[in-house]
């Protein structure tokens, strides 16, 4: 490096660590997007960024650690822009109202965000970070949908913890990434419909535990 060089790099002011960790998920989030994760390595993440492959590494220690990081980020925005429990709906409707808008996000993003879809396909089966939170995430909308329900007295369970995990399984058919992009939109919209209609069914009844 060269005197002038050397005088720069102690110019250059120093970010907190957080900062720096991200400008690496903001950076990388948009090479994804652009190239998909297989066609981008960490150096191009840290070429762009103007620092060293090893600085990235400090944050992330693996691109896959960075990828799932990306889709924790995807994921928290996914859900929070629902809102869905400020939905006056009764229990009955919002959980058809939950299923839809989750699974019209996941369409939504293998149409617009193909290589950001291609990250969470990978993650949905792995026990990464990411993969949990999913799982908790969902799980906690169905719990609220279902309490209410119960509170209402149109849904008979005894325990809405226990359940939410059963109801999430049974609409795995059209949340879960794999058999989303395996299915036409319009199959998936007649699948959502059915399922919604059996579940509902399924916490009306009395014997429903």
């Amino acid at each position: 490096m060269t005197s002038l060089g050397r005088q720069d790099a102690v110019r250059r002011p120093r970010q907190k660590a957080e900062e720096t960790r991200q400008d690496i998920l903001a950076t990388a989030e948009d090479l994804f997007r652009e190239r998909g994760i297989g066609r981008c390595s960490v150096a191009d993440i840290a070429n762009e960024l103007q620092m060293s492959p090893a600085n990235v590494f400090k944050h992330f220690g693996s691109k896959a650690q960075l990828a799932d990081a990306i889709c924790d980020r995807h994921i928290h925005r996914m859900i929070d822009r629902f809102e869905l429990l400020k939905d006056p709906a009764p229990a009955p409707e919002k959980l058809g109202i939950v299923v839809r808008r989750l699974m019209d996000a996941h369409l939504s993003d293998i149409q617009q965000n193909p290589y950001l879809f291609e990250m969470i396909l990978m993650m949905s089966d792995s026990d990464l970070p990411s993969a949990r939170h999913y799982k908790t995430l969902i799980d906690s909308l169905f719990v609220e949908v279902i309490q209410e329900g119960v509170e209402a007295g149109v849904y008979h369970c005894q325990s809405p913890e226990d359940v939410s995990s059963d109801v999430a399984a049974a609409f795995s058919a059209v949340l879960h990434p794999v058999l989303l992009a395996r299915a036409s939109a319009d199959e998936l919209h007649r699948r959502c419909e059915g399922l919604v209609n059996l579940v509902n069914a399924a916490l009306q009844n009395a014997l429903a535990k």
